[in-house]
């Protein structure tokens, strides 16, 4: 599907939307390009535990290429080794991503006029990198749902997808190989906040993570990963007051 999509912004006849599709793109791809690195790392990590939690690579790959959410994937995997029953495993998953419930809502008026088919692709393939990159570039426009839109968007998620997999997948393939004092999962949240921190370039933004940050450490004790969906919600509920509040100020 994305290739067609793709193809049809590729070859749009109009010529000033065929150009603001191509310049969409090339900014998606030098901005997505430093999030790639954490996306490798913490795939890498997520191949790799799942393989020391117990499953086989055969199951490991169907998951990583089926769920592909690192964070439900992590979640369930205690639960799985565990031998916790399935409806528990799928509302452990559920309740960690929730978060996109949030993202969906604000994504909405970019891609409500496309077949509903598409926008369950689109769904999959949407990330928190990717969400974090798009509305800061198109949150005010005053036009929503336009071909430079898509594009953009398209131009993170499908480069994030494939670096996910070859990650994961690498890091399937070396799991058995990995000893596990190694504690690879540092390594993934140092990558992440290497790509995290400098996005925090304004007050609104230094709000929302401070306040995600805050909440994420008060609550990490709640059961089922509570504590990261109460961390999303104080963080883009923070964010949204913030800006809301220096808007009036000005």
């Amino acid at each position: 599907m994305f290739a067609l999509e793709w193809f049809f912004v590729s070859s749009e006849t109009n010529l000033s939307i065929k150009a603001e599709c191509q310049a969409a793109r090339r900014e998606a791809l030098i901005a997505v390009r430093p999030a790639l690195i954490a996306t490798f790392t913490w795939g890498l990590v997520t191949g790799v535990a799942m393989v020391k939690s117990g499953l086989t690579e055969s199951a490991a790959v169907w998951m990583t290429l089926f769920v592909y959410a690192g964070s439900a994937q992590l979640t369930s995997l205690p639960l799985i080794a565990s031998g916790a029953p399935l409806w528990l495993i799928f509302a452990a998953g559920l309740i960690v991503n929730l978060r996109f419930l949030i993202f969906s809502a604000a994504l909405q008026p970019y891609f409500q006029s496309l077949p509903w088919y598409k926008r369950l692709t689109y769904g999959y393939f949407t990330t928190d990198m990717s969400f974090v990159l798009f509305m800061p570039r198109f949150g005010d426009a005053d036009i929503k749902g336009t071909a430079a839109q898509r594009s953009f968007f398209l131009a993170t998620i499908v480069p994030g997808w494939f670096t996910w997999q070859t990650s994961s997948l690498l890091g399937i393939a070396l799991g058995s190989l990995v000893p596990t004092a190694w504690s690879l999962d540092y390594a993934a949240v140092l990558a992440l906040m290497a790509i995290t921190i400098p996005l925090a370039n304004s007050r609104p933004m230094l709000v929302s993570m401070l306040a995600a940050g805050v909440t994420a450490w008060i609550s990490q004790g709640l059961p089922l990963r509570l504590g990261l969906l109460a961390a999303v919600v104080v963080g883009i509920v923070s964010g949204i007051w913030a800006e809301t509040a220096l808007k009036k100020k000005r």
